[in-house]
């Protein structure tokens, strides 16, 4: 009597980031989730803001309720942009990473806007530039970027 071998199964590897879509996803850097949440909170103020726009717009007594709705139409689709880019983020895709960096480029001269605009708006211009710094800092940074699996030595996914 001979007795079978049986056959070994490998243990399932951990997912790497950006990997397949239902694949788990790997543990994130506190960096990358650090800039998930603050990509995610751009977004969310940005929505906020849009929505708040087309309420004086359609039931507030706006100069002009044409612009005050074409504006929060506007920042609501531009509230996409962030909210999408922390998601992918959080989820370890690499491709938010883009999305992410150009929404805090485009925060930067609306923060100096602001600052230009004096009073109580510089406090907003003063946040608004740190957290675009900082998400900027936090996904240029090599643990972050490995994560992403960007890097020299990565292939294209």
């Amino acid at each position: 009597m001979s007795k079978k071998p049986t056959p070994r199964t490998p243990a399932a590897p951990v997912a790497a980031a950006g990997a397949e879509p239902g694949a788990e996803p790997a543990a994130l850097p506190g960096r990358l989730t650090g800039a998930a949440a603050l990509t995610a909170l751009e977004g969310l103020a940005l929505a906020g803001l849009g929505l708040y726009m087309l309420y004086v717009g359609i039931a507030g007594h706006p100069d002009s309720a044409q612009q005050a709705e074409t504006g929060g139409i506007t920042l609501l689709a531009l509230a996409a942009l962030p909210l999408i880019a922390a998601r992918g983020l959080r989820r370890g895709r690499r491709w938010s990473r883009g999305p992410a960096l150009i929404t805090q480029l485009m925060a930067m001269p609306v923060a100096w806007t602001l600052w230009n605009t004096g009073g109580a708006m510089r406090i907003a211009a003063v946040a608004l530039a740190l957290a675009a710094v900082a998400v900027a800092v936090l996904l240029v940074n090599p643990t972050a970027t490995r994560a992403l699996g960007i890097g020299p030595g990565d292939q294209a996914r």
